[in-house]
């Protein structure tokens, strides 16, 4: 798996195609979220926007995972939490395409964001699951996050659990 930072231009053919893919593939995970209007449509313009907004936020890095050429997965990472108190850095969303769950790319990704982190000298990772995603919630705890806290999310009041892991040399 390769992870790559998702190019600064704006977003359009074959590469907006392909991450609008990865993000209909995943209308069970939106449904949960209500960040699309239409879960089960989801649109280039919506995805653009998305990650558009997602840019806004000063530390934010977008990754794309590619496996033999193809895109199998993103992750959102926040070099600082908006909260000054916090001092980790945070991954805000890690979604691997649909179709290939299961199969060990949620853990490579997870991993190669954590190294990224190692690498810049952090110490830990947060992050959020919504409190009604309980599959995520154990896909986070088997990779050895522990529960921090339980709060509503920033950006839209949604019940979340906080989770942090130390990150110890592999």
């Amino acid at each position: 798996m390769i992870l790559a930072a998702l190019p600064t231009t704006p977003l359009s053919g074959p590469l907006l195609t392909e991450l609008t893919a990865l993000y209909a593939s995943n209308s069970a995970f939106h449904r949960l979220t209500g960040d699309f209007p239409d879960p089960e449509d989801i649109r280039p313009e919506q995805v653009a926007a998305a990650l558009a907004e997602e840019r806004e936020l000063p530390g934010t890095e977008i990754l794309l995972a590619r496996d033999c050429g193809r895109l199998t997965g993103i992750a959102v990472t926040l070099a600082h939490h908006p909260d000054p108190a916090d001092p980790d850095p945070w991954i805000g969303l890690l979604m691997v395409d649909a179709g290939l769950h299961g199969q060990g790319h949620g853990r490579r990704l997870a991993a190669l964001v954590e190294d990224r982190f190692r690498a810049a000298g952090r110490t830990a990772a947060r992050l959020a699951v919504l409190a009604n995603n309980p599959r995520a919630l154990a896909f986070w705890t088997a990779l050895g996050y522990e529960v921090l806290d339980h709060r509503e999310d920033r950006a839209m009041g949604r019940p979340c659990t906080v989770l942090r892991k130390e990150l110890t040399t592999p």
